[in-house]
């Protein structure tokens, strides 16, 4: 891969303690959050995880050349907007007006590519993600300049999910189906099925083949765009990925939690597997299962971990 190749940062945040965007949301669906998946507090609220995962960016990876941070009209309080680095990106300088408001980030994420001046080669990360050791652009993308797809090996993937719905009476989340989803999209159409799991962290892409996913679905994707909220109909952006396997434009790579581990904030036993297992990559997942107690446990371990300001911090 060329050394020099120009590599941007792509975030989606938002700050769902701000009381004008709860009103915007709550006037779209009639109530306030509940503890479903598609509209928990642990979907939007703000724990300045983006602080943490920029600062684990200037620390182990400062070659990045832009970052640009999608958000619906707000910026964090404590960003220094003037640093030559972070761009701020609205959702209408990329979505169309039939998406607005959108409170989706499925939805969201099939416009990234749209970001004015977005590099060829991007990564994409959500505000929870982080990086735990330094990593180059080699990391990202192979010397073909295609990008590197990190995948969790679950070979019995269809049977564990049958055997849950119809053995155990369980249904699947609405982050599964939209997985199920995009996986059978490609499935129909390239006539392969990925059974790895993406990694749930920092991912790699290229803009062009992004754009042609988007232009291969676009009726399917074009009927998702009223889905404001996360809706069973959705589909997962790793869908970018399986096409890009399935065309022969990416390279599939399978990964353990010792490089890449998700830490779930009520799930305190998984702190001490993060010190075992010492990843690359790591995510601090809230949900509809965490507890404020449990947010302020994970705030706490994020500050120790990353204790020094970064330059995009005013």
């Amino acid at each position: 891969m060329n050394a020099d190749m120009d590599i941007d940062l792509v975030y989606l945040w938002v700050d769902g303690n701000d009381p004008a965007w709860q009103a915007k949301r709550n006037k779209l669906t009639g109530n306030t959050e509940t503890r479903v998946d598609v509209n928990c507090k642990g979907r939007y609220a703000d724990n300045d995880e983006l602080k943490y995962s920029l600062r684990s960016i200037e620390k182990y990876a400062p070659w990045i050349r832009n970052i640009y941070i999608v958000t619906d009209n707000q910026t964090p309080r404590w960003l220094d907007t003037s640093h030559p680095k972070i761009h701020i990106v609205d959702h209408t300088d990329i979505m169309p007006p039939k998406c607005l408001p959108c409170f989706n980030s499925c939805l969201i994420e099939h416009f990234i590519w749209r970001i004015p001046g977005l590099s060829e080669h991007f990564l994409y990360a959500n505000d929870d993600t982080m990086l735990n050791k330094s990593v180059l652009p080699s990391d990202f993308f192979a010397t073909d300049g295609l990008p590197i797809v990190r995948l969790r090996r679950r070979l019995f993937r269809r049977l564990s999910q049958w055997v849950k719905v119809h053995v155990m009476h369980r249904p699947l989340n609405t982050y599964i189906l939209t997985i199920r989803r995009a996986l059978a999209l490609v499935e129909q159409r390239y006539g392969v099925y990925f059974r790895g799991e993406t990694h749930h962290n920092i991912d790699a892409y290229l803009k062009s083949t992004y754009q042609h996913t988007g232009e291969v679905f676009k009726a399917e994707i074009e009927a998702t765009w009223g889905n404001h909220f996360r809706a069973l109909n959705d589909i997962q952006r790793n869908i970018y990925s399986f096409v890009a396997m399935a065309e022969g434009l990416a390279h599939k790579q399978y990964v353990s939690h010792h490089t890449s581990f998700r830490i779930y904030t009520h799930r305190h036993t998984h702190y001490a597997k993060f010190a075992r297992y010492n990843p690359t990559f790591f995510c601090v997942n809230d949900s509809e299962h965490a507890s404020d107690e449990d947010r302020r446990i994970a705030s706490e371990f994020l500050r120790k971990l990353f204790p020094d300001k970064s330059a995009f911090e005013k």
